[in-house]
């Protein structure tokens, strides 16, 4: 018997998810994978290692998906359930590691600060809220491969950052400032955006389909547009000043 086609979402995100994981490792090699045994702690390990093991799995799921393997990939599928929490959790712990040193007692944080902490604190909810809706429609497939590809953009940023820094630098004069410093996610949200724009386009036009990638380009743009403003807001600064007064590390 001949297994039905499989729907143009399957057939392609595991290149998706393969490419992705490529430019991460492209992107982190000078600063992490080609210096394992010159980093400070270990909580660079930790973040490094559960952040590499969800690309990973990513790529292994969708091609299991692709190569009809449906039963491993449902067994496989449950490390997701240790491995997500693993990200927010040990990723927040390396944020404030990393930062309070320097920052921690200062009467009022810097706006780059405010503005590191907006990114990395904003992305970690983005990835929750996505992997907490494809986990909550499990039981409906197509719904939770479009959610699980979701997973993916709010980690755009340290791998567009990074790319950009190392071979598109002059990039960094059309990019907006904060305290006279380019932005350089700005560049890494307008990629995710389109990119979310292009797949709501052709979920629609394809399948007839509004609510996943739609939804998921509305957090998307909270998420950056909260990156952006959030070193403006007082209440901000003070949650700021607070979660580094955290004893995390």
């Amino acid at each position: 018997m001949t297994a039905r086609p499989l729907p143009a979402l399957y057939r392609h995100s595991a290149r998706f998810f393969a490419v992705f994981l490529a430019l991460a490792v492209l992107a982190f090699w000078p600063s992490y994978f080609a210096r394992l045994f010159e980093q400070p702690n270990l909580w660079f390990h930790a973040h490094g290692v559960v952040l590499t093991l969800w690309l990973v799995l990513l790529v292994v799921q969708a091609q299991l998906i692709r190569t009809h393997r449906h039963g491993l990939h449902r067994i496989l599928g449950k490390l997701s359930f240790v491995l997500a929490p693993a990200v927010v959790v040990i990723t927040t712990v390396f944020i404030h590691q990393r930062l309070t040193p320097g920052l921690a007692g200062l009467p009022v944080l810097p706006a780059p600060a405010l503005h590191s902490l907006a990114l990395m604190l904003l992305s970690l909810v983005g990835f929750a809220l996505f992997y907490g809706f494809a986990i909550a429609k499990r039981r409906d497939s197509q719904t939770h491969a479009r959610w699980m590809v979701c997973t993916v953009f709010p980690l755009f940023t340290p791998v567009t950052d990074r790319l950009i820094g190392a071979y598109l630098g002059p990039l960094a004069r059309y990019l907006p400032e904060i305290d006279g410093t380019p932005i350089l996610p700005a560049a890494g949200f307008a990629l995710a955006d389109l990119i979310l724009v292009g797949l709501a386009w052709w979920d629609w036009r394809t399948h007839g389909r509004r609510d996943v990638f739609l939804i998921a380009l509305g957090v998307l743009l909270l998420y950056h547009g909260g990156t952006l403003a959030l070193h403006r807001v007082p209440l901000w600064g003070a949650f700021c000043a607070w979660f580094l007064g955290l004893p995390l590390s």
